[in-house]
């Protein structure tokens, strides 16, 4: 099967680390912190559109760089902060392992931009697990984001994949919207901000308290 996970509350919990660089960032670049951000399922490319409606500002790709720029400094010295107290989820590391040694192809699909997912898996030891991906850079639109993923995906394995050899797994309902975007299943997990019936009420297609024992 090819598996595509979310980051940011389905493998990780950055302890508040990620929040705080955006707004930081969104400081440094646009004068204040902005609007209150609703991270869960967002990508960072519709945040940084926000910043930009926000504060009444023409989109300019020289002023997204440098936002980004600024943002993936503070994620990393964050994410090494003893005043972000993150982890790798519970069960992720035997989950991953387990999958992998399965046969699965593995890889990531999440409104992180590129450049940010990597530091995040690379610092929380698993980004060997993913080899291609779909990012929050690619699309701010998270429901555009599965084609592109499956491209990469075809291409990096050299393998065709019907929609019943697809599964996305993620903790918001915006990752179930991704999934059924592109007409594959999710398996939505419940160590987010979204409780096991907000995330049936949704139409995720498999629900699961964590990923303690998990299995396909």
């Amino acid at each position: 099967m090819l598996i595509f996970f979310d980051i940011d509350g389905t493998l990780v919990d950055t302890g508040g680390a990620g929040l705080t660089a955006l707004q930081d960032a969104a400081v440094e670049i646009f004068g204040a912190a902005g609007p209150s951000l609703d991270l869960a399922g967002s990508t960072d490319g519709a945040i940084l559109q926000g910043f930009f409606e926000y504060f009444g500002c023409k989109y300019d790709p020289v002023v997204e760089e440098r936002f980004y720029q600024s943002y993936l400094s503070r994620i990393r010295d964050n994410l090494r902060s003893p005043n972000y107290v993150g982890c790798l989820l519970g069960g992720v590391n035997t989950m991953l392992a387990s999958l992998r040694e399965e046969g699965n192809s593995l890889g990531l699909l999440t409104g992180n931009i590129e450049r940010g997912a990597m530091i995040k898996v690379s610092h929380y030891g698993i980004a060997d697990y993913f080899q291609f991906g779909a990012y929050g850079d690619d699309h701010w639109n998270r429901n555009k984001l599965g084609p592109i993923a499956l491209e990469r995906a075809e291409k990096s394995t050299g393998m065709k994949f019907s929609q019943d050899e697809i599964l996305v797994i993620g903790d918001t309902p915006k990752d179930v919207a991704c999934a059924h975007a592109f007409g594959v299943k999710c398996v939505a997990v419940a160590t987010g901000d979204f409780s096991e019936e907000e995330l049936a009420a949704c139409g995720a297609d498999r629900i699961v308290p964590n990923f303690d024992g998990f299995s396909l």
